[in-house]
């Protein structure tokens, strides 16, 4: 993405803040890196600031204060096609384009990039193989499909043009409880292949504490910890302990 002498973290949140005109802040303060390969989980309750900062790092967003870099460079300085289109994105549901097929639809930023057709057809193919499904897919459209086979296709999309970073949106959430383990199970095996450097929001603590190397917990737009599972576990922070029960009292009733 930028100068391979650049050695540092792949994404920095430098005192970052987010508010609208109306004086609604809704980051404060966020000082955050994520390191090269790294899953990183942000994980808090709805209006913690989670999506806000996601947002902020494919400058869908702009810090109102502070600086958000992406390879040691600035978002405010990079091409913001380029820096877009070098970040895979997947969201809950997908946000596949229901007019394009499966193919088109893992093509679009090869395609963007003006690949050529035997290519582009070549990592459609690799990439249906690489999250469990079958070529058969291709010609279809998503509303032929299961909420499950939409969601691997939208991680075939964001991987398409082997972008080195990921950010994904509560990306399981809106299905049942198997497909999501299921694709919970997948997509950690995928990374532990692929090592690429993941943002994953959620709100669901299980999620969180199998999917990450480290948990950022966000609470009214500001940070309050970043362990790594094993320490979440047995942290005696007073939120975390508060989100840790809460999260276990509901379990029996999911």
């Amino acid at each position: 993405m930028t100068d391979n002498a650049y050695a540092g973290p792949a994404i920095e949140f430098r005192d970052v803040s987010f508010q609208y005109a109306s004086g609604l802040a809704l980051l404060k303060g966020l000082n955050l890196s994520v390191a090269r390969g790294e899953t990183l989980v942000l994980l808090g309750r709805s209006g913690s600031g989670k999506t806000t900062a996601l947002k902020l790092i494919n400058h869908l967003l702009s810090p109102t204060g502070g600086q958000v870099r992406v390879e040691g460079v600035a978002t405010s300085q990079w091409d913001v096609i380029r820096l877009r289109r070098s970040i895979g994105y997947v969201i809950q549901e997908a946000g596949l384009f229901p007019h394009f097929t499966v193919a088109k639809n893992i093509a679009l930023v090869p395609s963007l990039e003006k690949w050529d057709e035997a290519r582009t057809t070549a990592r459609v193919a690799e990439m249906l193989k690489l999250v469990g499904l079958d070529q058969e897919l291709a010609g279809r459209y998503p509303r032929e499909l299961s909420g499950g086979q939409r969601q691997r296709v939208g991680v075939a999309r964001a991987l398409a043009a082997d972008p080195p970073i990921l950010l994904m949106d509560e990306p399981f959430g809106a299905l049942d409880p198997l497909t999501r383990a299921e694709l919970q199970r997948e997509f950690a095996e995928l990374q532990r292949r692929l090592r690429k450097t993941v943002v994953f929001v959620t709100h669901d603590l299980h999620e969180a504490l199998f999917l990450a190397d480290r948990v950022a917990l966000m609470e009214a737009g500001e940070l309050e910890a970043v362990l790594t599972p094993e320490e979440f576990r047995g942290s005696r922070h007073p939120l975390v302990s508060a989100y840790r029960d809460a999260f276990l009292s509901e379990r029996p009733q999911e």
